[in-house]
């Protein structure tokens, strides 16, 4: 199982920074932005980590637009089988329909959803 957390903030930064925080210079991890950088990126300093893979995705919510965007994103980044995944959303308004979708086949025989982070 993939450990999955769920990171929400008032801005891009403030979400990246809970993320780089929360790295701890581990490896092997996939991250999932959604929405554009704010200017400040915390997660372009780590980028000599190990396996850390970035990836951003257009702002929208995940859950009210069919989820194409972020299943297509997700299953490119489980097929590298990362020991941890974080999924930076630009808002909380969702987050537990979010949650839902995550907790359904195929994702939670994949993922083990742990607390949220809050920047």
């Amino acid at each position: 199982m993939i450990a999955a957390t769920l990171v929400t903030g008032a801005t891009p930064s403030r979400r990246e920074a809970a993320i780089a925080e929360a790295l701890n210079n581990a490896s092997d991890v996939a991250v999932i932005l959604e929405g554009l950088p704010d200017g400040m990126q915390p997660l372009e300093d780590l980028q000599h980590l190990p396996g850390l893979h970035v990836t951003r995705i257009a702002p929208g919510c995940l859950c009210c637009t069919g989820n194409l965007t972020m299943r297509v994103t997700l299953n490119r980044m489980l097929r590298r089988r990362p020991a941890r995944l974080y999924i930076g959303l630009s808002s909380s308004e969702h987050l537990a329909r979010i949650r839902e979708f995550l907790n359904q086949p195929p994702y939670a025989s994949l993922l083990m959803l742990t607390p949220d982070i809050t920047a």
